[in-house]
C-alpha cells in the first residue's frame, strides 16, 4: 500500500517533503514520487495537486498531517464529486 507522508529534510531548520512511499519502507527511505513540501518555520506549502490526486485515486492513504495540509490547501475540493475515498 502507498501512503502520502512527510519526509524530514534539514538538520536544524527542518522542512518536510510530502512524498508517496510504500508503507514497508522507512521514513527517509526511497520514495516513489515527491508531491510537495511544507516549511513550518515560514509556513509555506507547495503541493503538486495533479500528482496528489493521481495517488489518491489509485488508493494511497494520506497520514493525518498530510491530510490536514492538503485539506487546508483545498486539494479535496478538486476530487470528482461521485468519487468516494476512505481515509484511515
Amino acid at each position: 500500500m502507498v501512503k502520502l507522508r512527510l519526509k524530514r529534510c534539514g538538520r536544524k531548520q527542518a522542512i518536510y517533503r510530502i512524498v508517496a512511499l510504500d508503507v514497508r519502507s522507512r521514513r527517509e527511505g526511497r520514495d516513489l514520487r515527491k508531491v510537495g513540501f511544507y516549511d513550518p518555520i515560514k509556513n509555506q506549502i507547495y503541493l503538486n495537486v495533479p500528482a496528489i490526486l493521481y495517488f489518491l485515486e489509485k488508493g494511497a492513504q494520506p497520514t493525518g498531517t498530510v491530510h490536514d495540509i492538503s485539506k487546508r490547501a483545498g486539494v479535496f475540493t478538486e476530487l470528482r464529486p461521485n468519487q468516494q475515498i476512505k481515509f484511515n
